[in-house]
């Protein structure tokens, strides 16, 4: 599958609407995103089951506002409408494999209860919540 290009009209139905959701956050005038993009691409044809989507930081700074993107490229992972992975840098092609294997690997229901008491604590703390 290629990469779709998200935007704010797009982004919440791409996140509600599907299992996993990779997304790069890049601009045009970076070369590291120029040097990631190619992965990125080659990678999403052997992940058919998974959205790749590319943020495009200057078009789209609402979205990069909400992800506190200070550096691009970062990569942004959801599974099941769970923020699990968000890095800049860009990877090699066997390290983003490696990643997406770990993502699909995960078992989803430890994960939601690990937020869960997370977020538990912190209401006993009187902190906020990890929740977006």
């Amino acid at each position: 599958m290629a990469t779709i290009a998200m935007t704010a009209e797009n982004f919440e139905n791409t996140i509600l609407e599907n299992d996993i959701v990779l997304i790069d956050f890049w601009a045009d005038w970076c070369q590291p995103c120029r040097t990631f993009g190619p992965v990125f691409e080659k990678v999403s044809e052997k992940h058919p089951d998974v959205i790749f989507a590319k943020v495009d930081t200057e078009a789209e700074q609402e979205i990069a506002a909400q992800f506190g993107i200070r550096s691009i490229p970062t990569l942004a992972i959801f599974r099941e409408k769970v923020l699990l992975f968000n890095q800049a840098g860009a990877l090699p092609e066997s390290t983003l494999e490696q990643v997406i294997a770990r993502v699909k690997d995960l078992d989803m229901d430890e994960v939601r209860t690990a937020i869960a008491e997370e977020n538990a604590k912190a209401e006993e703390a009187g902190e906020p919540s990890n929740e977006r």
